[in-house]
């Protein structure tokens, strides 16, 4: 892949690390290396779950590239929000776990795409997290509004938007906008420990195949009514029962003993 976005894989985890120092700041090209990166992932039948941090000790991403963004013209700026939408939705909907390594500051963008992954780890005491656009005189357009407010509501979403207000990772925490906290004593350590932590998801010891589907079940569900939702959990729930992977877990339930999952 290219440079501003690194990709490697490691015992079916896909690290995705976005790399354009000092602050990670993403551009159309960057957009379209983490695209590429994502289609990637998702065609690997060998990868079951995806890492994404950033380059460095203190940014995991600063959000859109201001310079670039203040030379663009309007045209250019409308479809570089549409394909950033598209290029996280395309995040969202793919059924493999995701997990935003944030090893410094989320701010911004940087934050909107730490939003479209499923779960959001914290290195403690490391960076800000927050949507400050209002500053610029503008919204957070790279999704910020709408998956803020599903997450932590829509009147403390609007409240963090509009004070444009920079949470500590300990006060991201605890607005539950991140789902965990790992102390570390370097960069390097925290991203080991993010990594071990997505190989629980993936098989032998993760039923991955499990894991997709309830985050479709989820993503997709959110936006339907219940009875539409509780038919996609069903339709979802066939299509596991009809997998080795949920003959394998019955069968090891049954006979005491740990399952083996294959992702299949």
């Amino acid at each position: 892949m290219g440079a501003l976005v690194n990709y490697m894989t490691e015992k079916g985890v896909a690290v995705l690390t976005l790399s354009d120092p000092p602050v990670n700041a993403y551009s159309y090209e960057m957009l379209k290396e983490l695209d590429a990166c994502i289609l990637e992932a998702r065609f690997d039948n060998d990868v079951h779950a995806i890492v994404i941090t950033g380059h460095g000790d203190r940014f995991f991403c600063a959000g859109a590239n201001i310079n670039m963004l203040r030379e663009a013209d309007a045209n250019f700026k409308y479809y570089f929000c549409l394909h950033a939408n598209e290029t996280l939705n395309r995040l969202a909907h793919t059924p493999k776990i995701c997990i935003a390594a944030l090893n410094g500051h989320a701010v911004g963008g940087g934050l909107e795409v730490a939003l479209a992954c499923d779960l959001r780890i914290g290195r403690a005491g490391e960076g800000q997290v927050g949507l400050p656009e209002i500053a610029l005189g503008v919204l957070p357009g790279t999704g910020g509004t709408q998956r803020l407010a599903r997450l932590v509501g829509a009147s403390r979403a609007m409240e963090l938007m509009l004070e444009g207000r920079k949470l500590t990772m300990k006060q991201a925490l605890d607005h539950g906008i991140i789902n965990k906290l790992i102390e570390a004593g370097s960069t390097e350590a925290f991203l080991r420990e993010v990594i071990d932590y997505a190989h629980g998801f993936c098989p032998p010891a993760g039923a991955a195949l499990a894991a997709g589907r309830i985050k479709r079940a989820v993503q997709s569900g959110m936006d339907m009514g219940l009875e539409q939702g509780l038919t996609l959990e069903r339709e979802l729930q066939a299509e596991l029962f009809a997998s080795a992977d949920a003959k394998e877990g019955l069968t090891a339930y049954g006979e005491k003993r740990k399952p083996h999952f294959r992702g299949r």
